[in-house]
This record gives C-alpha cells, structure tokens and sequence, in this order.
C-alpha cells in the first residue's frame, strides 16, 4: 500500500529498496528556507537490525508493508528461541528471542501477544500494554525524601530495574507499561 511521506507514524513498516523496515522514532518534517520539504525517518532493518536515516521528500510515495495481525498465546522459552501457540488454529510458531530485545523479560506463561506477519514470516510481536509485577527488592526509603517526584529504584520479579514510588515495599505487586518501563500504579 503506498503512502504519503508525511503519513509515515512510528511503528509502520516501510518497504525501501528490497528490504524491510520499522520506522523506530516519530519522523521529523523539515521544511528549510530553501528547496522543498522533506521528512527524516530513523528507521531499523527487521532482519539485520542495522540502522539507517532516510530523508523522503514530503510528496514522495512510500510503500508501507501488508501486514497480518495474530493473536498468540505465550508458551514457553529456550536459550535462542520463543514459542507461541496461535489461538485460532493452535499451531505452534518459533520466534528469535532477539526480535523481542530486552522486552522479552515480560513475558510470562500463558500471556497473550499480538504477532506481526509478513508473508507468513512473523516479524514483529507487539507485547500488552501493561504487566503486573512483584517487587523483589528495594532500596529502604530516607526518612524526609517525601517530595512528591521522589522515587527509588526497584528490582522486579523478571529482574528488571524500574523507579517506583517511596512507598512500594518488597512484596508489593504493580502495574508496569511495557513500552518504557515505567511504573503506572499497584496492583488492586
């Protein structure tokens, strides 16, 4: 499906010579005192990982890539791969854990993704928005640090480090949005 240059969003993926790409932050328009406008996209090749910046011009057509969206069910992981059972049909798909990066700390039995194909090969797995976690540890809160933009570092039940408010002890279960590691709220 071809697309205007100044339609391209964070998250597309973009077909550009022969390859595929996900755009990876919000494209930057650029209208300079001389010649035309233009949009500079960062994006980052899908099989390689390699990262490239392209300038389209703001009239220039890009082809944005079909894709099909698939609910699947997390099963379980080894030391190279992911397994995911599809819903629908209950087919059994392996994903290389670095399609994931470090987000793959999230994943937790049973948990339902959203996985991108293209051509029958999936390419990206988009994860829930939030997740519940346990705190494992914490630092102990100084006394007179209760200003409210205070926070203190956590270490989660996945093992992954997050800033939490002062009065999250270990043991507290919380909401954590996936997208920035950020704490959102307890869990009720």
């Amino acid at each position: 499906m071809r697309i205007g240059a100044n339609a391209i969003r964070m998250g597309n993926v973009l077909e550009h010579n022969g390859k595929l790409y996900v755009v990876i932050k919000p494209p930057e328009h650029t209208m300079p005192g001389k010649g035309g406008a233009f949009v500079q996209v960062s994006m980052k090749e899908i099989t390689t990982g390699t990262k490239v910046n392209e300038r389209f011009r703001s009239n220039e057509d890009v082809e944005k890539a079909r894709l099909d969206q698939k609910e699947n069910q997390f099963l379980y992981a080894d030391d190279d791969f992911i397994y995911l059972m599809d819903n629908e049909s209950y087919e059994q798909i392996q994903v290389n854990k670095v399609m994931l990066e470090k987000k793959i700390a999230y994943l937790q039995e049973g948990m339902n993704v959203t996985v991108e194909f293209y051509e029958n090969t999936p390419i990206k797995i988009e994860l829930p928005t939030t997740v519940n976690l346990e705190v494992s540890e914490t630092e102990p809160v100084v006394k007179g640090q209760t200003a409210a933009s205070s926070y203190k570092p956590a270490v989660m039940e996945n093992g992954m480090r997050i800033m939490v408010p002062p009065f999250v002890d270990p043991g507290t279960r919380v909401v954590v949005r996936t997208e920035d590691d950020t704490y959102v709220e307890r869990c009720k």
